[in-house]
């Protein structure tokens, strides 16, 4: 991002002892800019958040999975027991096992499942890291279109070729840098504005000229029924979706974060030092700034604990992360 701007304070102590910059955008419920502060047009890596686009795209070609199961296919999951099980369905499913899998090993992200693997002298492995419901979703895609799935990883594979095409349609941009995310995928590039307005397509059920697109209801309502699934029970993320009825969102690797909700209102940020803790603090204040706290059926105090992050002193809070924007 050429121009982020402080978009928060470290405050300790009463001391503000350091700041986070970064980006932020605020669709409306036609699409619009309501507000934005920074970069909102420069291309970036939105990481993770790309995930349920990913999605819609291998739905769109056949993926054809239970909503619980198509959720695990836009995560960034915790590790916990029930993920590991329905990344294995999936596999199952299409006649596969974990070998297949082309994810580097890792340890699950969530603290007690990655200290039970420890305990029990286990390593890491491919099915654990974050990203294998992303990686079993493409491999099952790969397998109903009798595609190779060796190298379903290769940018110029039609599965990938596929995800690009659609990537490029939602959010309305073209792909100005295509990388390889931290799982080995490729990894496609647009503006936190395409990031906000392909969400909006998602959350509205459309297409990226705004007709009706069952693919993009189906991966919507599993993230709406299954926000545990995309994330991990203990997650920020699954708790903000539980408190916001009929949004759908997707968080990412160095603080690229995404939300829309029913009405078709839409929030993308990131910040530049990618810092994951202050990610939370922006998107709670960003739904705040635009009402939705107040709205009826919105769990507005899960929503503010969501937003709340503490900074310690002898193991006790003395200050927080505090959004100014």
């Amino acid at each position: 991002m050429p121009s982020p701007v402080v978009v928060a304070e470290l405050v300790r102590s009463g001391f503000v002892e350091g700041h986070h910059y970064g980006s932020i955008i605020a669709l409306d419920a036609g699409g619009d800019v309501a507000w934005s502060v920074g970069s909102i047009d420069a291309p970036i890596f939105p990481r993770s958040c790309n995930k349920p686009i990913q999605a819609l795209a291998m739905v769109r070609i056949g993926l054809d999975l239970p909503d619980e199961l198509l959720a695990l296919v836009c995560a960034s999951h915790s590790g916990e027991p029930f993920h590991l099980a329905g990344v294995r369905r999936i596999l199952d499913s299409a006649g596969l096992d974990a070998s297949a899998l082309q994810t580097p090993p890792d340890y699950p992200l969530d603290d007690e499942a990655r200290e039970a693997v420890i305990r029990a002298g286990g390593s890491k492995d491919a099915l654990s890291m974050n990203c294998s419901g992303k990686h079993a979703g493409m491999l099952a895609t790969c397998v109903v279109n009798r595609w190779d799935i060796s190298a379903y990883r290769d940018p110029g594979h039609p599965l990938q070729q596929a995800i690009h095409e659609t990537f490029a349609e939602v959010t309305g941009e073209r792909v100005a840098a295509v990388g390889v995310d931290g799982c080995g995928a490729p990894l496609l590039s647009t503006s936190l504005t395409g990031l906000a307005r392909s969400f909006r397509s998602l959350a509205l059920g459309v297409d990226g000229l705004g007709h009706p697109d069952p693919a993009a209801q189906r991966v919507a309502n599993a993230i709406r029924r299954y926000p545990t699934h995309v994330s991990g029970t203990l997650r920020d993320e699954a708790v903000l979706l539980a408190a916001i009825p009929g949004a759908v969102g997707k968080a990412g690797a160095e603080s690229s974060y995404a939300v829309a909700l029913a009405d078709g209102r839409a929030f993308a940020l990131k910040t530049d030092d990618g810092a994951p803790r202050v990610r939370p603090v922006l998107m709670a204040e960003a739904l705040r700034r635009c009402g939705v706290l107040d709205e009826p059926g919105v769990d507005a105090d899960a929503v503010r604990r969501t937003g709340h992050v503490d900074l310690l002193g002898g193991g006790v809070p003395v200050g927080e992360i505090r959004a100014s924007f």
